[in-house]
């Protein structure tokens, strides 16, 4: 997926019979969608005389969303060159021996890509929920429902990532490697959804 297609043409891919994109591209615009409300709750909290004391803070907040969603964005196509590196791999010949250990050794290096470019969605959506829990306790209350669908959007774009980590490790002969990823993405979720459920109910008290 380019980065300036459209969510229909997206869609399309996810609902139609190719391979990619997937779930791991979902979990990309999923955590792009939270950066991009946080980022919203920015805009319409800085400059406002009512939120002066922490415009200084939110600008900062802000710098650091817009760059984690044009990162995100950018793992769609991480994502589908990944599944794609595997899929290459699985497709080479295997009639000689020689033949049959190249294709084994494409085969685990494809996989490790596979598993860390989810990996790294994780990592950033975890920033997003950390963002959003920012703009929940400091953002413009006329938008501050937003925070709360940005943490539920980074929350599930962690989550989905994390099965597609899950999935390409299990295949890793290599298990110190796979071990250590599936360490770092337990400390990763650990208590994101603790947190994910106190942001929201931060953001729910507000409302109601």
């Amino acid at each position: 997926m380019a980065q300036n297609e459209t969510i229909e043409k997206f869609l399309d891919g996810l609902a139609s019979s190719a391979p990619t994109p997937g779930g791991g591209g979902a979990a990309a615009i999923s955590g792009a969608m939270g950066a991009a409300l946080v980022s919203m709750v920015c805009n319409l909290t800085i400059g406002k005389k009512k939120y002066v004391e922490v415009e200084a803070d939110l600008k900062e907040v802000l710098a650091k969303s817009e760059a984690l969603r044009a990162t995100l964005t950018g793992m769609i196509a991480d994502d589908v060159a990944a599944f794609d590196a595997v899929m290459g791999a699985y497709g080479l010949p295997k009639d000689t021996d020689a033949q049959k250990a190249a294709r084994a050794e494409r085969i685990q290096a494809a996989l490790k890509e596979a598993t860390d470019v989810p990996l790294a969605c994780c990592r950033v959506c975890r920033e997003v929920i950390d963002l959003a829990g920012i703009v929940a306790e400091k953002g413009n209350l006329n938008v501050i429902s937003d925070a709360g669908v940005a943490v539920l959007s980074a929350y599930a774009g962690l989550r989905s990532a994390a099965l597609n980590v899950y999935v390409n490790a299990k295949g890793l002969n290599d298990r110190a490697f796979a071990e250590e990823r599936l360490k770092e993405l337990e400390g990763l979720v650990g208590d994101a959804g603790a947190l994910n459920e106190r942001i929201y109910e931060v953001v729910k008290a507000k409302l109601v």
